[in-house]
């Protein structure tokens, strides 16, 4: 009997549910990995770890607001001397918290092609797949001392397999299920009908989904999944409908996203009584230089500015930051 598949969307009884004193909250997840050019092809070898450092600045940043980051951590930020020096101690006394973040074109062992097919991990064969996906939790568990509870695929790369490999690895939460977005054009999967709300991907219920969150705002947002995959042929269509007002997909990011947009998008959340509001970016932001979004100490400030505006605006509509360790020891297995 095959086992779940995280590429199909969730049957309608999978939904999770919350203990009633749970309410609203939301969870902060760093896509903690390598620094390398986003413009050029994907390679094996050309990255740094070089931002690692400025975790530690984050990691302050948030425990000021009572903020968990959950660091989902990657082979090559894994491996360094230096992570576990920088957030190890936030780990240990449950100030920070760490998970998988699987990229196959860096992550041993190395037997396929590196292309951007292969970059989506659930497109390996499976037990290339799994093999990487061991070799990786082993290392995060061997440099913080626990075994990691939660999974991103990197490029959100999930594949049929997946779920099996999680579940025999012991992994209670995954996160990859980036709703409101296809990568199969690129190769990857498509998850534009998942749901935002967190669900069991198998009937035994021991693995939770929590998708990223992104929303629809705007008079056309109810028809958002219908109108948005018909405008990939023409995606200035996209910024045109956003610039009248009439419909904008709003991740919750601070990458490209700006503090306003996040702010409607988290209104919109709260409304749709999401139980779980999932924050994500990637860690290279940290530092100016790395990634598109923040090229200078000026762009820098900015991102904190927006985790500041964003993290005042939740506590003033009720939501409150939550963890993994508090996301399992509140949902309801029955």
């Amino acid at each position: 009997m095959p086992g779940p598949n995280l590429l199909e969307p969730p049957g309608k009884d999978a939904a999770a549910m919350f203990g009633t004193d749970f309410g609203q909250r939301f969870i902060v997840t760093v896509d903690t990995e390598e620094e390398f050019d986003w413009n050029a092809p994907l390679a094996r070898e050309k990255h740094s770890v070089v931002t690692v450092p400025a975790l530690r600045k984050f990691q302050q940043f948030c425990e000021g607001f009572g903020v968990v980051p959950i660091y989902l951590i990657d082979y090559p930020v894994a491996s360094s001397t230096y992570v576990s020096e920088v957030i190890g101690g936030a780990v240990t006394n449950g100030r920070g918290e760490i998970g998988v973040q699987l990229h196959p074109w860096v992550s041993p062992p190395f037997e396929e092609e590196v292309s951007e097919f292969n970059s989506y991990a659930g497109n390996l064969p499976f037990q290339l797949e799994r093999a990487k996906f061991r070799t990786l939790r082993d290392r995060i568990q061997q440099a913080f001392g626990v075994a990691p509870l939660i999974y991103r695929a990197g490029r959100y790369g999930l594949g049929p397999h997946t779920a099996d490999i999680l579940l025999e690895c012991g992994i209670a939460i995954d996160t990859s299920v980036r709703a409101r977005f296809d990568y199969s054009g690129n190769g990857g999967p498509n998850y534009r009908d998942h749901p935002l709300h967190p669900y069991w991907v198998d009937q035994e219920r021991r693995l939770l989904e929590l998708p990223l969150t992104t929303v629809y705002w705007g008079p056309l947002r109810q028809m958002g999944n219908v109108i948005y995959p018909h405008l990939w042929r023409t995606p200035s269509m996209r910024g045109v409908l956003a610039r009248a007002g009439l419909l904008e997909r709003i991740p919750l990011t601070p990458e490209g996203i700006t503090a306003e947009e996040a702010l409607r998008g988290v209104d919109i959340a709260i409304d749709e009584k999401l139980p779980v509001l999932v924050f994500s970016f990637h860690s290279p932001s940290l530092a100016p230089g790395h990634t598109p979004y923040v090229r200078s100490d000026d762009d820098l400030d900015a991102l904190y500015d927006w985790w500041r505006t964003l993290f005042g605006h939740l506590a003033r509509r009720g939501v409150k930051p939550t963890s993994i360790a508090e996301i399992m020891s509140s949902v309801k297995l029955a």
